[in-house]
């Protein structure tokens, strides 16, 4: 109740015990923990939410048990701050790095588990599997700045890489982790590159290879204190965030509660930045706006409460006008009002929003074809057809070559950019899935009475639109007789991996309009 009330949805409510015995079967479950585990779906914009730390101070917050906290760039005590350098060989692969550090914090187990959780979440979710982020976490007391992210030829960079007990070079590490689970999904970012991004410290020890792996001189354990966290990257703006949201969720636990150190990154033209930002900025929206969008008639006051719920602190200013927002820097996802007006949506509870009919001059009505085709579904379904429901696309082997016509004759629309060779045109014809679908059923008892009425697309050059979508309606038995249905040439049986003579009916059904 409380994770729908926030937005969120609770997906189910297990154990490692009954995970494994659902994917690997009970035997082998013996030993497993009981603990309970809460499986929370957090959508793909909430990168505050995606550790424990950040969902529980959201929580928290929402539930006005806490104040939602200030975070606070800090300069070091003795204005010794740290420093990245980066050169200009690195525009070549990953141009863009930011770096922070966290000092004097304190890990535990489940910290340290939490921390590198978030840095994989991260990885997966705004990095995009590392292609526009690598985040690199280090023992700051292991290493000495000023730091040079700098990018070579692979035989030049030689390390020990994280957990492993002998040095590489960058093209043996490339050949050794090309068979990991995890790790071989990120070579191809940077293995047909001329040179691959590094980053060494003042005295020649190599942190990291982005995006790849970390070096094992600087791994964090649990009595690491001083974290020098960089990310490099190819978009700085999602740098930027990423290093944000990763400081913020652990900077409650070093010995200043939710300050981050700074640090400086100077570009190869002498420009020179210091992160993290941890930017607060302000955002005015009207209290009617929100009433209206919404459906609800609140107090300014009162909105601006819902919304300091959300973490967002508002107040009312000037004669109730306007709600002045202030948004930190976990709420990357805030970008325009309508976001501030969703958020005052759901800490108004959406259940609690009442129901009423849209003032509207129109009454719906069904179209003529969608009414058709629901008559003809029931209506087939009624003599005993099983309707199919097969993808759109398909390859051009299926409409051309496995039934014996010219791709060149088809008018199909290709697809430019296809992700697999299943997926290469748009259906010209209802039968190719139809066969496919029979063809993967051939244990089932005979007969196999099919009816699909989907739509199909063939390019019209007399349109300005690329194609023109019309409805058909495919008939199709296996293994017996329908009246007159067209019976399939003997080539086409086999092609479609079918050993028995099928009959199949395609009837345009626009014109019955």
């Amino acid at each position: 109740e409380l994770c729908f009330q926030f937005g969120l949805e609770l997906d189910e409510i297990t154990s490692e015990k009954d995970i494994i015995s659902k994917e690997q079967g009970g035997g082998k479950a013996e030993g497993a923990s009981d603990i309970i585990l809460y499986k929370i779906d957090v959508p793909a914009n909430r990168y505050d939410l995606l550790c424990l730390e950040g969902l529980v101070r959201g929580l928290q917050v929402f539930k006005e048990r806490i104040k939602a906290p200030r975070y606070k760039r800090i300069m070091p005590a003795n204005g010794g701050v740290q420093r990245l350098i980066i050169t200009e060989e690195t525009a070549q692969v990953r141009p863009h790095a930011v770096a922070a550090v966290l000092r004097n914090i304190t890990f535990s187990k489940d910290r340290y588990d939490s921390f590198i959780d978030l840095q994989e979440k991260l990885h997966q979710n705004i990095c995009r599997k590392r292609a526009l982020v690598a985040i690199g976490t280090h023992d700051l007391d292991t290493i000495s700045g000023p730091f040079t992210y700098t990018a070579r030829p692979p035989s030049e960079i030689r390390f020990k890489p994280l957990n492993q007990s002998k040095e590489y070079t960058a093209s043996e590490i490339m050949d050794l982790y090309r068979t990991d689970s995890q790790l071989k999904h990120y070579l191809h970012i940077i293995e047909n590159k001329p040179l691959y991004p590094v980053i060494y410290d003042s005295n020649g020890v190599v942190l990291s290879m982005p995006p790849i792996i970390n070096g094992n001189h600087t791994k964090i354990t649990l009595n690491t204190r001083n974290v020098f966290v960089e990310c490099t990257a190819t978009d700085i703006t999602k740098a930027k965030i990423v290093l944000d949201i990763l400081v913020t969720m652990f900077s409650e636990y070093c010995e200043k509660q939710f300050t981050v150190e700074a640090a400086e990154v100077t570009y190869h033209n002498g420009r020179t930045c210091i992160y993290p930002e941890l930017a607060y900025r302000r955002e005015k929206v009207k209290p009617d706006l929100i009433n209206k969008k919404i459906g609800i008639s609140e107090k300014p006051s009162s909105l601006a409460k819902l919304l300091t719920r959300m973490c967002l602190k508002s107040h009312v200013t000037g004669s109730g006008n306007n709600i002045e927002i202030e948004i930190p820097p976990t709420r990357a996802d805030i970008i325009h009002a309508c976001d501030i007006i969703e958020d005052a949506a759901i800490a108004y509870g959406y259940n609690n929003i009442q129901m009423t009919i849209p003032k509207t001059y129109t009454i719906a009505n069904q179209f003529p074809l969608n009414k058709l085709t629901e008559l003809l579904r029931q209506d087939l379904a009624a003599a005993g057809f099983t309707e199919a429901l097969t993808f759109a696309l398909c390859s051009q082997e299926d409409i051309a070559d496995k039934l014996g016509v010219d791709i060149s004759s088809t008018k199909a629309v290709h697809i430019a950019n296809p992700k697999t060779a299943e997926f290469q045109v748009a259906r010209t014809s209802l039968l190719p899935g139809l066969l496919k679908t029979i063809a993967a059923n051939r244990k089932m008892p005979l007969p196999l009475k099919l009816f699909e009425i989907s739509d199909i697309v063939i390019k019209d050059s007399t349109k300005d639109s690329a194609f023109f979508p019309g409805r058909c309606a495919e008939i199709f038995a296996k293994g017996q007789s329908i009246g007159k249905l067209g019976v399939f040439h003997p080539d086409v049986i086999t092609k479609f991996e079918l050993t028995m003579p099928c009959s199949a009916l395609e009837i345009n059904i626009e014109p019955f309009l």
